[in-house]
């Protein structure tokens, strides 16, 4: 009654919030996925591998009943607030904002139902194909699409295999990428 009473349940849970999502964006910022696989480190590649991780962490709790669901919804909540941030560091003004969250929230969501839809499908091919459509479209041949693809593989692999109870207490881990993989 008094966590309700005076909002302690809420901190904490907030806390947990923050923490799982700081870790996915430690686990997109991983230094192998710019220098050795080629991702740009740019506003937009950075928003691509937060991405990949943010799709790799919904994927894992998609089928799990209450407070997953709610915490997923939460997480996802912090992803947008935190792009919203971005693209006004960027320099862009409220009223451009709107427009770009929607197209961002367009780009993501056309990703997770790709990206997820490869990795049910355990098809590492499709997965590189679409990362490279969406990473480096300009360019026909990248060769960081087939080591992310693997990892991601091998992360959703890691992640299944991580009990919810760990999840939802923010004890979240992605495994290391190497350019050896």
């Amino acid at each position: 009654m008094f966590q309700k009473l005076f909002g302690f349940g809420q901190r904490s849970r907030r806390v947990v919030i923050d923490a799982l999502y700081e870790r996915i964006v430690a686990a997109s910022r991983q230094p192998v996925f710019y220098a050795d696989w080629q991702v740009p480190d740019t506003p937009l590649g950075r928003f691509e591998m937060i991405g990949v991780h943010m799709i790799l962490f919904l994927r894992r709790l998609r089928e799990e009943p209450g407070t997953a669901r709610d915490v997923a919804q939460e997480v996802t909540d912090v992803f947008f607030r935190d792009v919203e941030h971005a693209i006004r560091e960027l320099g862009i003004g409220d009223l451009g904002v709107p427009k770009r969250i929607k197209k961002l929230a367009r780009m993501f969501y056309g990703r997770a139902a790709t990206y997820s839809e490869a990795i049910d499908a355990g098809d590492a091919d499709a997965l590189a194909q679409a990362l490279a459509r969406n990473v480096k479209p300009d360019l026909a041949d990248w060769d960081g699409a087939a080591p992310i693809a693997a990892y991601a593989l091998k992360a959703a692999d890691a992640l299944a295999s991580q009990p919810l109870e760990r999840l939802l207490a923010a004890d979240i881990s992605f495994p290391t990428a190497n350019a050896e993989d």
